[in-house]
């Protein structure tokens, strides 16, 4: 699973969907299976986590060290995502803990320091972002604006990491990035006609790994398993039919995920509904003395069916 390069993401708006937070999915051709990765419920660090899967597998090698790849850094992406639940210091004590349990001796040491370097470079972006808002994309343009961006971050990771941790951490995601810079750069390109430019998105399609072409086409797989289970309940699908339907795509695990997921969503529109007509009721049957008076019954029929975090949602749906 691809985790987005956090300050060209913000440049360029390719970064992909991701459906669910406890699916990693690879794509595959209309006529095989999706495959979701199961949910783990034991991961209750906040309470954002319950019901997903931390990303990264941790391994050492023979001698005992530790074996740098992407997956260490998916782990760390994971765990820092708590940002704004935990405090960093929270979080890396956590990420540490998860070290300790994974790995033995050197390669616990080996991780923990790589983990140092991973947070100092994120601090750095800080500033990459900064200097990026400096950029005139009017005059530049979005794609040359992308490519500046993406470079100062290349740069600023040097000063973190040896080229063969950069590409063992990082070496997908580039070849996902310079891949959409490329596209972006096709489509600006104003001295090309639109044939020309489909000619050479072409090329890139063509040249494109097995591995990148399946991470960019994850995304629909799910969105096709979503369509047609929508179109099966408009045709008076039973439930049990939706849960053949994803499992036959998926697996039963994965099934059964999503349609907790149903549930949870249509509770969660039936209190938003029931709340609705409550409010719509104060306004229209119940007289108050003074407005603070009015926002007090309301907050009460707010907190009778959302907590605090729930509420934050509300104002979409008033």
């Amino acid at each position: 699973m691809r985790t987005a390069n956090l300050a060209f993401a913000g440049a360029t708006a390719v970064a992909v969907a991701v459906f669910f937070v406890f699916t990693s999915l690879k794509s595959a051709p209309a006529d095989e299976p999706i495959k979701l990765r199961k949910a783990d419920p034991s991961f209750d660090f906040v309470r954002s986590f319950q019901g997903t899967t931390h990303d990264g597998n941790l391994t050492q090698n023979d001698s005992g060290d530790l074996q740098v790849n992407a997956e260490l850094r998916l782990l760390f992406d994971y765990y820092l995502s708590a940002t704004g639940e935990k405090k960093l210091p929270e979080i890396r004590a956590e990420i540490e803990r998860v070290l300790d349990q994974k790995l033995t001796g050197r390669a616990a040491l080996q991780a923990k320091d790589l983990l140092s370097r991973y947070l100092q470079y994120k601090q750095a972006l800080v500033g990459v972002e900064s200097n990026a808002q400096n950029i005139s994309m009017g005059k530049t343009g979005m794609a040359a604006a992308a490519r500046q961006r993406w470079s100062a971050m290349q740069q600023t990771r040097q000063r973190y990491f040896s080229e063969k941790e950069n590409q063992a951490m990082f070496g997908f995601d580039d070849a996902y990035d310079i891949d959409s810079l490329n596209r972006m750069e096709i489509a600006e390109n104003s001295n090309l006609n639109p044939e020309q430019k489909q000619a050479q998105l072409k090329a890139l399609d063509d040249a494109m790994p097995a591995a990148l072409k399946e991470e960019k086409n994850a995304p629909y797989q799910v969105i096709r398993l979503e369509e047609q289970a929508k179109n099966l309940r408009a045709q008076g699908a039973s439930e049990e039919e939706i849960f053949r339907l994803r499992a036959s795509a998926t697996s039963p695990e994965a099934a059964a995920r999503l349609a907790q997921v149903d549930q949870e969503e249509a509770a969660w529109k039936g209190r938003i509904e029931q709340y609705l007509a409550q409010k719509s009721r104060l306004s229209t049957e119940m007289t108050f003395h003074s407005e603070t008076e009015k926002q007090a019954a309301l907050t009460q029929v707010r907190n009778q069916f959302f907590n605090a975090d729930e509420q934050r949602r509300l104002p979409a749906y008033e």
